[in-house]
């Protein structure tokens, strides 16, 4: 009969990591089980004695440490590679953005159809330069009720809404609101809500973001 031995099943555990790393679409979880796939692998190497495997994946287990580092830093700190821009609701790239990404965006606010109206004010949120998502909303007064709150895939767990609403409030502020309001439409998204400091109204599925 054919066995492993404990040596053999590191290893394996280690390429399984790496693995299912590279499917990964999220950035964060990419580095967190390649860096898992990395720390397995020094184990590895340690265990056969085999230098090279140990020194390469040292040094990948310390490379994915520092994006992830920088990654959650930017969500928590000052956030200067994070952005979020003014774009015309009737812009040609906010409406193909919207159309490729429907499917998804329906997943988590099922109800959302693209408006327009002079009420109607939009930020394209930005990671580094580069589009990674879209918020949409109604001004009333000094509350912006929002229609829409999309961050791409990849960028889900980069904290992105964390400084939207923590230290990026002051794109709000600046426009005169003081208020952000949002549905839940489904648990998901109520929960997202909540931890980005939401709290429910009373009686309704509103929650009320103060800024």
């Amino acid at each position: 009969m054919f066995e492993l031995s404990p040596e053999a099943l590191v290893g394996y555990l280690a390429s399984a990591l790496v693995v299912v790393s590279l499917t990964m679409t999220s950035v964060v979880r990419l580095r967190i089980i390649s860096l898992l796939g990395s720390i397995t692998f020094v184990v590895y190497g340690l265990l056969i004695d085999s230098a090279p495997i140990v020194v390469t994946n040292a040094a990948i287990m310390f490379i994915n440490l520092w994006f992830l580092r920088k990654e959650f830093a930017s969500g928590s700190g000052h956030g200067f590679d994070l952005g979020a821009s003014h774009i015309r609701p009737d812009s040609p790239f906010l409406r193909d953005f919207v159309e490729f990404h429907l499917i998804d965006i329906h997943r988590f606010q099922p109800d959302f159809v693209l408006t327009s109206g002079d009420d109607v004010t939009s930020w394209l949120l930005t990671r580094d330069g580069l589009p990674a998502g879209l918020l949409i909303g109604r001004v009333t007064g000094t509350t912006m009720t929002i229609d829409l709150d999309y961050v791409l895939r990849a960028y889900r767990d980069s904290r992105l809404g964390h400084w939207l609403f923590g230290r990026g409030a002051d794109v709000f502020r600046r426009d005169g609101i003081d208020t952000v309001r949002s549905y839940g439409s489904t648990d998901t998204h109520r929960k997202y809500l909540v931890r980005m400091g939401f709290h429910p109204v009373a009686g309704t599925d509103v929650l009320d973001l103060d800024l």
